[in-house]
Formats: C-alpha cells, structure tokens, sequence
C-alpha cells in the first residue's frame, strides 16, 4: 500500500499545500513549529479519522478558517484509492472513500493500516490507564472489527449505566431489575473485549520482546503485564459484588474500562526505573511490534511515520531503527526531522529511494 499524494487545505497551519511522494521513504525537514508534524499528522487523520496529537477535531482546523480538507490518493493491491476527510465548523466530520461517504466512521478503520511512532508516545508510560488500553484497542480494531463495534457498545452501555446510578443518587431510589439488564449487556460485551485482549497480548507479548533485544541491544528484560478486572471473576459476578460501592460512587467501578497494560524492565516498572533511552526504545519496540502484527493479521505493509525519531536518542540508534526498515518486510516510510543533513546520512545508509521535502 502506497501513499502517492497528499493534498492539505485549512489544516492546522497549512491553507493549501499538496506532495507528490516517493514509494519508499519520504524525510519531511525543516525548523520547529513549520508544519512537519502536521504533515505526519494529516497521514494518520486519513487512516483513523481523526488526529493523532489533538482530540478537539475543530482546533485542526486552520485559524480564522470554518473548514479543513486532507485528501489522499492511494495505491492499494495495485488500485487506485482516494480517501477524504474534512469538516466544517458545526458540522459533522464527513470521512469519504472513492466519493463515497461512510455511514460510521468505524467501517473505515483497519483499511488504511498504519503505524506512528512520536515523542507523544511517552504518555504511554507517564499518563493513565486510559492511554495504556487505547493503544491496545488501536491495534486490535485495526484488524478486528467485531472488537471495535463490541468496544463501541460497551462504552455505550457503560455511560447509560453510570447515568442510572446517578439519577438512583439524585432521586434517593434504586431498581434492581433495571441495572441487571445494564449488568447483563455489560458482561456480554465485556467478555468479548477481555477474551480478544488476552489473545491478542500472548502473541503481541513475543513479538515485542524480540523487537526491543533488536534496537537496544541490551541484557535487561522487558515485559508487558496485562492486568483485568475479568482475570479474577466474570463480570457479572464482579458488579454484584460492588453495587454498594457503585452506588456510592455513582459510577461503574470495575470492568474492562479499568484494565490496563504495566510497562516493566528488569521485573521493575518502567516508568520509575527506566532511563530515557531504554524508556524510548520501549516505546519504539512497542510500536515496531504494533506494525509486525497488524501486518501479520492484514497482510498489507502498513504505513510508518516516524515522528521526530532523533529526539532522545543518538544518531547510532537511529541508524539501527531506520535499518530495521531496510528489507521487504516494510513499506512506505515517513520520517520528520529538524536537520536535512541529519536525515539524509541516516536515510543513505540504506538501499532505498527516499524525498525529502524541505518545508
């Protein structure tokens, strides 16, 4: 799968900018605040519908400006492919294929496989629990869409529950019989999640320890440790067991929208015992593993952006990443960076054809 072009319009700091790109690898270069990671950006937008640094759709929008448009033009299993996605201030965001707008923006996930890798990712390790499971439901849903519409009706499902326990609190009442149709239709779709959640973690688990010896070269050892409220109970034993409390809290406190991922190195958490180095080439282990199984599940090379690569890390590092990529098993690469010199020796010491834009 190939990215051929790329048209920009009102997004973010661009009023109209397109690019024509090279197959392989592609270097965005340039100061900082210029627009290269918006670029990046952009990319990502056309794959998940969304941006990838800022949740507020409309902010993506240029200023003083009441619409953004991106406009792909793809090749993929050798046919033509042109994705749009704009929006207009209080509207709808409108995601199109072939002209053709879709009916729920989640059809269109896992079409477009691709794989980013950013400074940002170190929210991974520093932010919540929330962070942790979005990063697993990204890469599951991008080949599994029964887990996304499962996911989708969970959560749908978990806010109307929370709302009963509050109307219970406000108006001094409470109904049995109406939360256990809630407990019900959580534990159905909980199920789901947790069963494909560890599925998927005892083969992505591998995949990853093997990709961290690659970068860092190390002796220490890493893991990821799934942690589910379901791993002791099924779900609807678990929110019998916690109405009162749930009642006190008016919320739902247990479920798969508590679980989360521990980072470890050396039986420690990474967070707290990590340098920055081994922290960073966690993170780029992790997301190198996301691009190994999605392709695996999809059988298509997923698009790569790499983000700000050199932050943090030596320019020795770098080469060994951007060497990772040197063979078959990848596709189109993006790469963004401050200094063309710097990117050009690195993107030289492979045997590719590479553009670099200078913006």
């Amino acid at each position: 799968m190939i990215l051929k072009s790329l048209s920009l319009l009102n997004y973010k700091n661009f009023d109209s900018k397109t690019f024509a790109f090279n197959e392989k690898i592609n270097c965005i270069v340039g100061n900082n605040g210029i627009g290269k990671t918006n670029v990046l950006d952009a990319i990502y937008h056309l794959s998940y519908g969304k941006s990838y640094f800022n949740p507020v759709a409309t902010q993506n929008i240029k200023h003083d400006e009441d619409f953004f448009v991106v406009n792909g033009d793809y090749e993929k299993d050798q046919k033509p492919e042109k994705v749009i996605v704009s929006l207009k201030r209080g509207q709808k965001k409108i995601i199109k294929r072939n002209g053709k707008a879709y009916d729920k923006f989640s059809e269109h996930i896992g079409f477009l496989p691709l794989v980013i890798i950013s400074p940002a990712d170190r929210d991974l390790i520093i932010e919540g629990s929330t962070t942790r499971r979005k990063f697993i439901d990204s890469v599951i849903s991008q080949s599994d869409n029964s887990y996304l519409n499962a996911l989708i009706n969970y959560n749908k499902i978990l806010t109307q529950r929370n709302a009963l326990l509050k109307y219970f609190a406000l108006n001094h009442t409470f109904n049995k019989d109406t939360l256990d149709v809630y407990n019900g239709q959580l534990t159905s779709f909980g199920s789901v999640i947790f069963e494909k959640r560890d599925a998927f973690l005892q083969e992505f688990i591998p995949i990853f320890k093997s990709r961290y010896e690659a970068i860092s070269n190390a002796n220490e050892a890493v893991d990821l440790n799934y942690q589910s409220d379901l791993s002791e109970n099924d779900l609807n034993t678990l929110l019998n067991q916690v109405i009162n409390k749930d009642k006190a809290l008016q919320y739902t406190s247990v479920g798969i929208h508590k679980d989360d991922l521990n980072f470890n190195i050396s039986g420690h958490p990474i967070k707290k015992f990590g340098s920055q180095g081994q922290q960073k080439s966690f993170l780029i282990a992790l997301k190198l593993a996301q691009f190994d199984f999605i392709k695996a599940q999809s059988g298509v090379n997923p698009i790569l952006l790499l983000d700000d690569i050199f932050d943090k890390l030596d320019e020795q590092r770098v080469a060994q990443i951007i060497k990772l990529v040197d063979d078959e098993n990848f596709g189109q690469l993006f790469i963004s960076d401050t200094h063309a010199e710097r990117t050009e020796n690195a993107v030289k010491q492979v045997h590719q054809s590479y553009e670099i834009f200078k913006l």
